[in-house]
């Protein structure tokens, strides 16, 4: 097969770095050689807007690399990489803002200093370009610039500058949660620094932390955050209280579609049919298994209760420091979802919630479908389920919760794990991992009167109510461009493997990461993610909460299953009769 000769080798008999001598092109390949670079430029001429006497492809070229690194461009330093005078690069920069190339965005108030950046039109055409170009070259047998890991699709874009920048006084501020999506998107803070045209302030806390800051915030006369990172439950007491801001007229609005988004991130962010927030991960909790360890062992990986008791036991050799499962049994919200989300796979919600075909009513609750189930059969095997996992469990598995078990899993300590998806990272993006490459995934196995579930979590990004009025519309501003598509591609591309869009999970680049990703898009398709074994409804995560305290007391043998299932009942009745349910 002919190559394209390397054209930035000099002339001569001799390669200039190796001293070994060069094959002389036959004219065949000289003539193929010009018929390429002819084709070529007339593709750089056919797609790109470029008028050469201003050597504009050297200003485009600094003005798309800064872009996609997240780099400042100034009118200085885009002069300099044109290579002209500054007069003359001036002019030329001036004709590419009045041609629609250049954005030019005041960085202060007073419009002294500017900051440049590629329109969304330049951006479009530099996509097409390199489609372009890179289908010229396949012609010529040439492996530059083709990429066969990825299959045909969608690739989504790199995200755009928006065309004015927010006015915030103080900048963007941001309450988000500490786990790889917000993670990635902190570690972009210059990218989106440079989209939106201001500074960004975020802090990340943990889960209980978050919704304590949420909560504290809410009694100020004007919050302190323009957007705030909200768990999937916590809408229904969140909105029930008047903390956040209705979204619904903006959606409709600026015509916002939704129908990207998996339906049951979207359905947990409504509250008395008002939108309130919008998703910027989705999350299912999984079981993770090692596929290697299974295969050798000639163990079949578990889908019921019992089935994963046996596999747990026969994979556990504590002397060995191999242990059967890990999984989230911390006092508190950490034991309280796993409570939960095994009261489900027994059939039964923590709350007496309306049965409906494909689960349970958890948008219209109300009165006694609000009850506390903590005396129902699923929630004592629930309890009898942990007793028995626990005993193939890691010796450290009552101080477990999310982080942790995770990185049981992911260092090989653990053959199994109830794993979220957001830290799917640990296994699936560290190849020294043992697990890597050799982790299947399935949903949490039945138990008995229960079916396989796939239990979704997340968060959705919101408006607090209190946010003073002339910071709302750039606070939206900020919210739809943080739950965009391209946006959420970005996270994923910088460490994150959860998203919430449709889009983003077919973009070829983003599934060729990881398998987990297909994994959560097949199951959003099928409508296999649920939400009722962590319902939003006001009150619950209370429930949670009393759930993880009152069952630890069982695991750490100092109190019955019935004992501490009364108990959990009393107490998270008086919760709901507060709130005036019944």
């Amino acid at each position: 097969m002919n190559e394209l000769p390397d054209a930035s080798q000099p002339e001569g008999p001799y390669d200039s770095l190796s001293q070994t001598p060069r094959p002389k092109l036959s004219n065949t390949e000289l003539s193929r050689f010009i018929d390429f670079i002819e084709k070529f430029e007339g593709e750089t001429e056919h797609t790109l807007s470029i008028s050469h006497g201003y050597r504009e492809m050297r200003m485009m070229l600094h003005l798309m690399r800064n872009h996609l690194a997240g780099r400042l461009t100034t009118p200085t330093s885009l002069a300099d990489a044109s290579g002209l005078s500054y007069g003359t690069a001036k002019r030329g920069i001036e004709s590419m803002i009045q041609r629609g190339l250049i954005l030019s965005r005041p960085r202060t108030r007073s419009g002294k200093t500017v900051s440049l950046h590629p329109s969304p039109a330049l951006v479009e055409e530099w996509e097409a370009y390199a489609g372009r170009v890179r289908a010229l070259l396949s012609t010529y047998d040439s492996q530059v610039l083709r990429d066969d890991t990825y299959p045909s699709g969608r690739v989504i874009s790199p995200p755009a500058v928006l065309s004015t920048r927010l006015e915030m006084k103080g900048g963007l501020r941001v309450l988000s949660h500490a786990d790889p999506t917000f993670m990635a998107m902190h570690n972009l803070k210059q990218q989106l620094e440079s989209i939106f045209g201001l500074p960004i302030k975020n802090k990340a806390r943990s889960i209980d932390e978050l919704r304590e800051e949420i909560l504290d915030n809410a009694r100020l006369a004007h919050s302190r955050y323009d957007i705030v990172a909200c768990d999937l439950p916590w809408f229904g007491e969140l909105a029930s209280g008047g903390m956040l801001m209705p979204l619904t007229s903006l959606l409709a609005r600026d015509g916002y579609d939704l129908s990207d988004f998996h339906s049951v991130a979207i359905q947990s962010a409504q509250y008395a049919d008002q939108q309130y927030g919008i998703p910027v991960q989705t999350t299912p909790e999984l079981l993770c298994y090692r596929s290697d360890i299974l295969e050798r062992a000639q163990l079949s990986p578990p889908t019921t209760t019992e089935e994963l008791i046996k596999v747990a036991r026969r994979l556990h050799d504590p002397g060995k420091g191999q242990y059967g499962i890990a999984w989230n049994a911390a006092r508190g919200t950490p034991l309280g979802h796993t409570f939960t989300f095994l009261m489900a796979k027994f059939g039964q919600p923590i709350i007496n919630m309306r049965r409906t075909r494909d689960g349970y009513d958890f948008q219209n609750v109300s009165g006694e479908e609000c009850r506390p189930m903590f005396l129902s059969d699923a929630a004592f095997r629930a309890c009898e389920y942990m007793l028995d996992i626990l005993k193939y469990s890691p010796p450290n598995i009552l101080d477990m919760a999310w982080y942790e078990r995770a990185k049981s899993y992911a260092s090989g300590e653990s053959c199994m794990a109830y794993c979220y998806t957001l830290l799917a990272p640990l296994i699936e993006l560290d190849k020294t991992s043992p697990a890597w490459g050799n982790t299947g995934y399935l949903p949490h196995p039945a138990g008995n009167h229960g079916r396989p579930i796939t239990p979704v979590g997340g968060y959705a990004l919101a408006i607090p109510s209190n946010l003073s009025e002339e910071r709302v519309e750039a606070a939206w501003r900020a919210l739809k461009s943080l739950t965009s598509a391209s946006l959420s591609k970005l996270y994923i591309m910088n460490g994150s493997l959860a998203t919430p869009r449709f889009s983003v999970s077919r973009d070829p680049e983003v599934s060729s990461l990881s398998p987990v990703i297909d994994v959560v898009d097949r199951m959003a398709r099928e409508n296999i993610l649920q939400v009722w074994p962590r319902p939003p409804v006001p009150g619950i995560t209370d429930i949670i909460g009393i759930a993880g305290n009152e069952v630890f007391e069982v695991l750490d043998g100092r109190r019955s299953i019935k004992k501490a299932l009364s108990l959990a009942q009393d107490r998270a009745d008086r919760v709901m009769r507060d709130r005036g349910f019944y």
